[in-house]
C-alpha cells in the first residue's frame, strides 16, 4: 500500500512538474501573430475566458485557459477593457494582459482641412469608414443641435486640425470636439487681439478670417490681405472679395465668376452689401484667425492676384487697376 501511494504521489508530482513547466513556456512563448500584428476587438460585455478561446480558435493563443487561470491568479481578469486593440508580434500571454488593461485602443485620424465649409467637412465625415454615422440625411440646424448648439449657423464653427479617435466614436463625438477646440482658439486669440481693430466680436473675427484663409495663398500674405479689410472696413468701403461671391453662388459656382455674379443680390455678395456676410465661408485656421487680430501697418486698399498664389497691394484705385490688367486681364 505505502509503495502503490508512493507511486501515486510520484506520478501526482511529474504531472504537476509538467504542467509548470508547460505553463511557464506558455508565458514566455510569443503568440502566433503575423509580422505586422494583428488588431482585435474586445467587445463591450466580453470577459477573459470568451475573449481567450476565441483567439485559440483564431490560431493565436495556444492553451485559452491557462490565460484565463494566470489572469485569475493576478487578479487581472475583471480589468480588461472594451475597445480595439493592436497586438503586435513578439507579444506573450502576459503582456497581452497589459495591453487589454491599460487601455489605450487603436486610434484612427481624420483630417479637417483649412479653408474646408461646412458641407466639405460633413462629406468627409460620412466618407470616413470608421466612424459612426448618426447624422446622415440631417439638415444643418438638426446637426448642430445635436452637439448642443441649436440656433447657431454650422459654417466656420469647426477647428482644422488632425483628429484622432477609437473605433466605436460617433460623428456628433468628433464634431463636439472640433467645435470645442475652435472655440477655445478663437478666446485665446480674442484675449490678445490689437487695440481698435474693425471686428467687434470674437464672431466677427472668425468670419473676416475665413475671408483672409480663402484669399491667402501664401502664407506670409496673411497680415498684410487683414491688414487691407481692416482699412476697408473702417473707411467704410464694402469688401469686394471674390470668395464670399462664390460662397454666395453654392453648388452654381463652375469655376468663374460672371459680372452678374457680382451684381446678384446675395447675403454674401460683398460686391454688392457693405460690411462682413452675415456667417463664416469656411474653416480659418489659426494663423488667419491671429492675423485678423493682429492686421498689419500700412495704406493698401486693394490687392490682386498674381497667378503664383501672392498678390500685389495697391495704395490707390489706379495702380490696382494697372496690377489687375497686368495680372488678370491678360490671363
Amino acid at each position: 500500500m505505502q509503495r502503490l501511494i508512493g507511486l501515486l504521489i510520484l506520478i501526482l508530482a511529474l504531472v504537476a512538474g509538467w504542467y509548470w513547466m508547460e505553463y511557464q513556456n506558455f508565458l514566455k512563448t510569443p503568440l502566433h501573430l503575423p509580422e505586422k500584428g494583428k488588431v482585435i476587438q474586445v467587445e463591450r460585455g466580453t470577459n477573459l475566458r470568451q475573449l481567450a478561446r476565441r483567439l485559440e480558435q483564431q490560431g493565436v493563443l495556444s492553451h485559452a485557459d491557462l490565460l484565463y487561470w494566470h489572469a485569475r491568479w493576478h487578479e487581472l481578469a475583471n480589468r480588461i477593457r472594451a475597445g480595439e486593440y493592436l497586438i503586435p508580434a513578439g507579444t506573450t500571454p502576459p503582456a497581452l494582459l497589459q495591453i487589454l488593461i491599460s487601455g489605450k485602443p487603436v486610434e484612427y485620424r481624420l483630417t479637417l482641412l483649412e479653408g474646408w465649409n461646412y458641407r466639405q467637412v460633413m462629406a468627409a465625415i460620412e466618407r470616413d469608414p470608421v466612424l459612426e454615422k448618426t447624422l446622415t440625411g440631417k439638415s444643418p440646424e438638426e446637426i448642430m443641435a445635436a452637439i448642443g448648439h441649436p440656433g447657431e449657423h454650422p459654417e466656420g464653427r469647426f477647428f482644422p486640425d488632425t483628429y484622432s479617435y477609437p473605433r466605436g466614436t460617433t460623428d456628433v463625438g468628433l464634431l463636439k470636439r472640433a467645435y470645442a477646440r475652435m472655440q477655445k482658439v478663437l478666446a485665446e486669440a480674442w484675449a490678445r487681439h490689437a487695440p481698435d481693430i474693425a471686428v467687434k466680436t470674437p464672431y466677427e473675427a472668425l468670419i473676416l478670417a475665413s475671408i483672409v484663409e480663402k484669399e491667402t495663398g501664401a502664407p506670409e500674405e496673411r497680415a498684410m490681405i487683414a491688414g487691407v479689410f481692416e482699412r476697408r472696413l473702417k473707411a467704410g468701403m464694402k469688401l469686394q472679395t471674390d470668395p464670399t461671391v462664390i460662397y454666395g453662388m453654392g453648388e452654381r459656382y463652375q469655376g468663374n465668376i460672371r459680372r452678374s455674379d457680382l451684381r446678384e443680390d446675395t447675403p454674401y455678395n460683398t460686391y454688392v452689401h457693405q460690411g462682413l456676410p452675415p456667417t463664416p465661408i469656411c474653416m480659418p485656421g489659426r494663423d488667419a484667425i491671429e492675423a485678423v487680430l493682429h492686421p498689419a501697418d500700412g495704406r493698401a486698399l486693394y490687392f490682386v492676384a498674381k497667378g503664383d498664389g501672392t498678390h500685389v497691394f495697391s495704395d490707390n484705385l489706379k495702380a490696382h487697376n494697372a496690377a489687375v490688367r497686368k495680372y488678370q486681364l491678360k490671363r
